[in-house]
């Protein structure tokens, strides 16, 4: 079995490494990821410049690394096309510290990695560590080392992937809840900072706070916000079928 594995916080991120060695007892790995933290990158590629790929190992691991300039759907694209003697068996992008909910996987790095994967017709997995505090990503390591067992026995629809939320979990107690979830609704309420450079240029500093627009229950947002562990399928095919017929019908052929 030949696993490729990515992430959006970069080759050297504790939850990529965490992941990387939980999943080598399965098969040949390869970590293919970002030089540095690439967050919010979205499914961008870098076409005006070149891709520059360096050999990275690790300290009592066999798996093989490379540290690449790019994005992580650059990362997940060359590693397919490019570095890997076969197409992989499986992708998975993460471990990400934070939570991609909602909204926030039309903005993922974590997710679009994934997504990378089936575009290339890879079954894959983006998994976060649904917290930012004091991260141990040991328990969301080896949850998705069983998840993988399962996804690779049972398989995946094409065009999908499963987002997965993992909360911090203190292993002294029981075990987290799973639940198959759909997104919930986010939105950031972006404030932009004005400021002036040394040279008295104007920039702006982009922050601003998330709100839970829609968390209700069967939810991603209201899974996680009760402990549980967020299973989401998501569809790469994003038309609106149910919109076709509907659109056929205003005669747009009448205003050329």
């Amino acid at each position: 079995m030949l696993i490729l594995i990515s992430n959006d916080d970069g080759i050297h991120a504790p939850g990529i490494n965490s992941l990387r060695a939980s999943l080598e007892p399965l098969g040949d790995v390869f970590v293919v990821a970002p030089d540095r933290p690439r967050s919010a990158t979205g499914l961008g590629i870098t076409i005006h410049k070149p891709l520059r790929v360096e050999d990275v190992t690790f300290a009592d691991s066999k798996a093989r690394g490379y540290a690449v300039n790019g994005t992580p759907s650059d990362c997940v694209k060359i590693a397919i096309q490019a570095l890997l003697p076969v197409k992989p068996d499986i992708v998975v992008s993460g471990i990400n510290l934070g939570p991609n909910l909602g909204t926030d996987v039309l903005y993922s790095g974590t997710v679009s990695a994934a997504l990378e994967g089936v575009i290339n017709d890879v079954p894959a997995i983006a998994v976060s560590l649904a917290s930012w505090d004091a991260p141990d990503f040991g328990y969301a390591a080896d949850f998705t080392v069983r998840l993988v067992r399962v996804v690779l026995d049972k398989g995946l629809p094409e065009e999908t992937l499963l987002n997965v939320n993992i909360p911090a979990f203190d292993r002294s107690k029981n075990p987290p809840r799973i639940n198959v979830t759909r997104l919930g609704k986010r939105r950031y309420e972006n404030i932009f900072e004005k400021r002036l450079d040394p040279r008295g240029k104007t920039y702006y500093w982009m922050g601003g706070e998330v709100l839970d627009v829609q968390a209700d229950l069967g939810t991603d947002i209201d899974s996680v916000k009760k402990g549980e562990i967020s299973i989401t399928p998501l569809l790469f095919d994003v038309t609106d079928h149910q919109f076709i017929d509907l659109i056929k019908g205003w005669n747009l052929n009448n205003i050329l």
